[in-house]
């Protein structure tokens, strides 16, 4: 049946395409002929309008209609050309939430970037093109309704970001309430992250594995600005090449052909927050640029859609590697290395925060004692001396591993040395027992001696040092030993 046959039949299609639809559309336009033709235009495919004529009309029907988008003319009675009286409307309307179409007659690039810049989705010229303007309408409501989506779960996520996030898997730092920094290199990381945290400079991590990067992320968010906005962690490592693009900037349904539902992206759940890339030197050399696009300008685009997103987060990033060798080696970007390293921060390993060993095992008892419900576990003091005298070669995970193996093996109230179960690895040739450095360098040189049955040049070369340097410490020490200087 077509139009002639049923006089009643647009009318009906009309309906249904208005209730399939139901999004409701602000046209704000001083041309009464404008703001018509784009009526009949929306209507036809299922969208409810409303109108405005002037900048008065437009904020009153915001607030009573509250539409869902809103088609914004950048001239009205003021002036013709400018563009000023849009703009003027647009810092008005950006409370609101609402996304803004812009539209004018007096197109140019210049006003284009003013109006994205002010916080307008998407930028049409007239007389428009019609697929074009329906298509912006639509990728904008769609986004719109994304946000919309995520928005709940964002709070959840901010609200559990320092609790139940911080699983078993993760107790090989604590958490970041537990954040301990009695020794001095400790200290001073401690000092320059109170002076730094408050900024949104890009902060880069070094350090051994297990010396607890992430949590220094996590306290660099929570001394900053942003605490109350979500902390969103990426493990680099972990995504794979395909994915990339989607687990960062996220997609909408059908881009892919697994593409079955919108997801949204690490950089839209992070907005206003903080972004942690983990294992940013396991990024492959072929995304890098991808993610330096975003770290210069800010922009990118959801998989699927054409319209250009911002994303306002500040980024850390850890690594174990040495960036700057993977520079020099062709596998990293100069670059994104210099987006990442504004500011850089080395975590120490375990066996450098010695005075930090005995307060990390505590905390450890206290977490697995009530992970495996077990109450008033202490540490004896021979154990304690022998977790300084370990050489941690994984850093404070180890520890942890130590601690919940001696919580586990725990029969009284107090743990003791043969519950850590180190005595293996402290036996290693790799094994290093600290003490004094001069006790230390007096032992090196009485093994070199001996090994080189007392030839000075031969035991020089295998200290690293000249002869007379050797010399000058045979003295200092005041060591007797069998001196062959042929």
């Amino acid at each position: 049946m077509g139009y002639l046959a049923n006089p009643f039949y647009f009318l009906q299609e009309l309906i249904l395409s208005i209730k399939k639809n139901g999004a409701t559309i602000l046209i704000a336009d001083d041309d009464d002929d404008i703001r018509l033709a784009l009526e009949l235009l929306l209507m036809a495919h299922g969208y409810r309008i409303i109108e405005a004529s002037n900048a008065k009309e437009v904020i009153i029907q915001v607030e009573r209609q509250k539409p869902d988008l809103i088609l914004l003319d950048m001239n009205f009675s003021r002036d013709t050309t400018s563009g000023q009286e849009g703009l003027d409307i647009l810092n008005q309307l950006n409370k609101s939430a609402i996304p803004v179409v812009l539209m004018t007659a007096w197109g140019s690039i210049e006003l284009a970037v003013n109006g994205l810049k002010q916080g307008a989705s998407d930028f049409i010229e007239k007389p428009w093109n019609k697929e074009k303007l329906l298509n912006s309408i639509q990728q904008q409501l769609s986004h719109s309704k994304l946000k919309q989506e995520h928005q709940g779960y964002r709070q959840l996520l901010s609200n559990r970001q320092f609790s139940s996030k911080q699983s078993t898997d993760n107790l090989s730092t604590g958490n970041v309430s537990n954040w301990i920094c009695q020794s001095s290199p400790m200290m001073a990381i401690e000092n320059l992250v109170n002076q730094i945290a408050p900024t949104d400079a890009n902060i880069l991590i070094l350090g051994e594995n297990g010396t607890g990067k992430s949590l220094l992320a996590q306290r660099i968010h929570q001394l900053s600005a942003r605490h109350q906005e979500p902390f969103i962690a990426v493990n680099m490592a972990a995504i794979p090449d395909a994915l990339f693009e989607s687990e960062l900037f996220g997609h909408q349904k059908g881009a892919f052909t697994d593409a079955k539902q919108n997801r949204v992206g690490r950089f839209q759940l992070a907005d206003q927050g903080s972004l942690f890339f983990d294992e940013i030197g396991s990024l492959p050399l072929t995304l890098q640029p991808k993610l330096l696009r975003v770290l210069e300008t800010g922009q990118y685009e959801i998989l699927g859609s054409s319209q250009t997103q911002f994303a306002d987060v500040r980024i850390i990033s850890a690594t174990n590697a040495d960036l700057t060798q993977n520079v020099n080696d062709g596998a990293f970007r100069q670059d994104l290395l210099y987006r990442l390293n504004t500011l850089v921060i080395t975590m120490p390993p375990l066996r450098e925060r010695i005075e930090d060993i005995q307060p990390l095992a505590e905390n450890f008892i206290h977490l697995f004692s009530q992970k495996y419900h077990k109450s008033n576990l202490t540490l004896s003091i021979s154990a304690l001396d022998k977790l300084k005298r370990h050489s941690w070669p994984g850093n404070i995970r180890e520890l942890s591993h130590v601690i919940e193996r001696a919580v586990l093996l725990a029969v009284t109230d107090e743990l003791n040395e043969q519950q850590l179960l180190l005595d293996n690895i402290d036996n290693s040739a790799n094994s290093v027992v600290l003490q004094p450095l001069e006790q230390a360098e007096r032992q090196l040189i009485e093994k070199a001696m001996t090994v080189t049955c007392g030839q000075v040049i031969e035991a020089a070369k295998i200290l690293d040092i000249s002869r007379n340097a050797l010399y000058r410490r045979l003295e200092k020490f005041n060591m007797n030993v069998s001196i062959n200087d042929g």
